[in-house]
């Protein structure tokens, strides 16, 4: 038996949890957050598209994993290791770009009660 899929809801609170600790974060280390962040969200855009649904960036973060995300941190900011802290970024960079999703409301997909 396969494992049930992940569920938009469920790996919405993961994300979340990156954006506040990337509010959070010291003004000098956020602003290199920020770009690694700014960064994965314009590569997720290529990755993804821009017409999603939630549960398809749920697929796409379940299968691609994060590595992805470490190789641009590096890119972005090779002098700044504290701006490699991959829960925070890719977190906040998913939590992002899912507000950009066709059935996103207000944290929760539309149609949910």
């Amino acid at each position: 038996m396969s494992p049930a899929p992940l569920r938009f809801e469920e790996v919405m609170g993961l994300w979340q949890e990156g954006e506040r600790r990337l509010q959070a974060a010291a003004p000098a280390e956020r602003r290199w957050l920020e770009r690694v962040v700014d960064a994965l969200v314009d590569d997720l855009r290529r990755r993804v598209g821009s017409a999603f649904l939630t549960a398809e960036l749920t697929e796409y973060w379940a299968q691609a994993g994060t590595d992805w995300c470490f190789d641009i941190a590096v890119q972005v900011a090779p002098g700044h290791p504290e701006a490699w802290d991959m829960t925070t970024v890719t977190g906040a960079a998913y939590a992002r770009f899912a507000r950009e999703a066709a059935d996103y409301l207000i944290g929760r997909r539309s149609g949910e009660a």
